[in-house]
């Protein structure tokens, strides 16, 4: 064979190997800022539910994780702009996101609440038609582009409402004064509560569920871009797995010190 011909194999060769490789890495979007589900510290290293849900993923698809930190509003134009493959990231499986992206089958779902102070007239409500009509007026804080948003401007369209890029502003402004009244899941405002700036809040006793209102999403979901239906497959499979194996349930105990998957369907 001439020095040429050698070249150009080594060349393929190469090119094959770094191809291989590159199918070895399932990089992963998620917020980084939405505790027990998804935190990221100033080196980038992700922890949370949806970090052990990705790192059981990637275990069981034989693939290394890569996790790539996205606000939780630019996660779907990112995925779809091929900046990483997969989402994981505390996101609610909707008819509207549907529209842009795929979902794997749900692997979790906990209730909504809404936070306010000990002392707010809304502090004793107990079902929920009370509590919405009473939100009528009142400054309602929560996250940019996640479901809660969408059903507070379709359910309670005379609230103030106000967005904010991460839960964590959120609860600044909660704890201020700022905002009336939080909506988010239970875990993340319970995380709230356990903290010094929490002590003078509660959860108002009434659990929005997406049976109430559909809008609220079909669980928890792994977005995928709409094209990747082999990657879905492999995903649904994998994650049947580990819900049916206990995996998930142990790694929710751990974060939610429940068990909040989701039965494989």
């Amino acid at each position: 064979m001439s020095l040429k011909s050698l070249l150009l194999a080594a060349v393929f060769l190469t090119g094959v190997s770094t191809a291989q490789a590159a199918e070895t890495v399932l990089s992963i979007g998620t917020e980084g800022e939405y505790p027990p589900w998804s935190m990221a510290d100033a080196n980038g290293n992700v922890t949370g539910f949806d970090a052990d849900v990705g790192n059981l993923l990637c275990a069981k698809l034989n693939m290394e994780c890569k996790f790539v930190v996205q606000a939780f509003d630019g996660l779907i134009p990112a995925l779809k702009a091929k900046r990483f493959d997969i989402i994981i990231s505390g996101m609610s499986i909707t008819a509207e996101r549907k529209k842009q992206i795929n979902f794997s089958i749900g692997y979790a779902e906990l209730a909504n609440m809404f936070v306010v102070k000990k002392d707010s007239p809304l502090a004793g409500t107990t079902d929920i038609e009370t509590l919405l009509k009473g939100l009528n007026g009142v400054s309602v804080g929560v996250q940019a582009g996640t479901t809660h948003a969408h059903f507070m401007e379709k359910r309670v369209p005379d609230a103030i409402l106000k967005t904010y890029d991460t839960l964590d502003q959120m609860q600044i402004d909660l704890a201020s004064g700022r905002v009336e009244a939080g909506f988010a899941d239970a875990s993340a405002l319970q995380n709230f509560l356990d903290r010094p700036d929490g002590k003078d809040f509660q959860l108002v006793d009434v659990k929005v569920q997406s049976t109430f209102d559909p809008s609220l999403g079909e669980g928890i979901g792994v977005g995928i871009r709409q094209e990747d239906t082999e990657l879905k497959a492999k995903i649904d499979t994998a994650l049947c797995e580990l819900i049916t194996d206990g995996s998930i349930a142990k790694a929710s105990q751990t974060w939610f010190k429940q068990d909040i998957s989701r039965p494989c369907k």
